[in-house]
């Protein structure tokens, strides 16, 4: 087990991992993990209820934004569920740990990558749980250009229809994607009444208030009533002044200064 099974996780850490990591590696998807270290910080420390990885009984997650897997690896690191070793072994030859979460990985439920997916999965598996009578819940972190899809509006009406009030759907507002910004490429606005329409209860928040979101989600109603929906407002490359709101960063390593000023702005050099 980890020398970090009993440490904290914090953004901090989680962005620290995210730089080193993709440093290392050469590969890009920066941007996007550093949107959600908060989110995931909170989930993992604060929300999920989850003893171990292989407790029956635990909460799910699906990152649905799969892209920003190494964020969750880095949860999954500070958590003890994987080790240092392989942690640096993230896109080498033969790793399980890609740009993509497997759920063959210690601690991920469910593969993911392909964009729109990962509400349908979060749906089921929260039907799944009530027919079980079990009392776990789903979180489900997807991307804001995963609402241009049509996949992710279907299991938001299933959801709907049979009150999975033990689903959480926590969608990162960081206001791009890959080809642009969103809004220039399908506009959401306003999406927060596009989501009530739906039947679903909707809280806008602050995706970087670790707190805060903690203090939402353990304050809802998992056990009867309508799904949740967090409205996360992130700013896409949060904590590295060249990569916020910039859509490169979507993409493209770091140089070796690059990687130099980004660690000593979050603290670490």
């Amino acid at each position: 087990m980890s020398e970090h099974s009993q440490h904290s996780v914090s953004a901090i850490d989680i962005r620290k991992i995210i730089l080193e990591q993709s440093n290392r590696a050469q590969v890009g998807h920066i941007g996007s993990a550093l949107s959600v270290a908060d989110i995931i910080a909170a989930l993992y420390g604060n929300i999920l209820r989850i003893k171990n990885p292989f407790d029956s009984c635990r909460d799910r997650f699906v990152l649905s934004k799969g892209h920003a897997a190494l964020a969750l690896y880095a949860a999954l690191y500070l958590k003890g569920w994987i080790e240092e070793e392989q942690l640096n072994q993230y896109c080498g030859n033969g790793t399980l740990l890609g740009t993509h979460p497997e759920h063959a990985v210690q601690g991920i439920d469910f593969s993911s990558g392909s964009l729109g997916m990962g509400l349908s999965i979060g749906a089921g598996a929260a039907l799944a749980a009530r027919l079980q009578n079990s009392s776990r819940r789903v979180f489900v972190l997807l991307s804001d250009a995963e609402c241009n899809e049509g996949s992710t509006w279907e299991s938001i009406m299933f959801a709907a229809h049979h009150r999975l009030s033990n689903l959480v759907a926590i969608v990162d507002l960081n206001g791009q994607q890959a080809l642009g910004y969103t809004d220039q490429v399908l506009s959401l606005t306003p999406l927060a009444e596009k989501w009530r329409v739906f039947n679903w209860d909707v809280h806008e928040i602050d995706g970087h208030e670790i707190m805060a979101i903690s203090k939402i989600v353990n304050q809802l109603n998992t056990t009867d009533g309508m799904p949740h929906v967090l409205l996360a407002r992130t700013t896409f490359g949060k904590g590295v002044s060249f990569m916020e709101n910039e859509i490169k960063w979507h993409y493209l390593p770091m140089t070796d200064d690059e990687y130099k000023q980004a660690l000593k702005e979050n603290g670490v050099a």
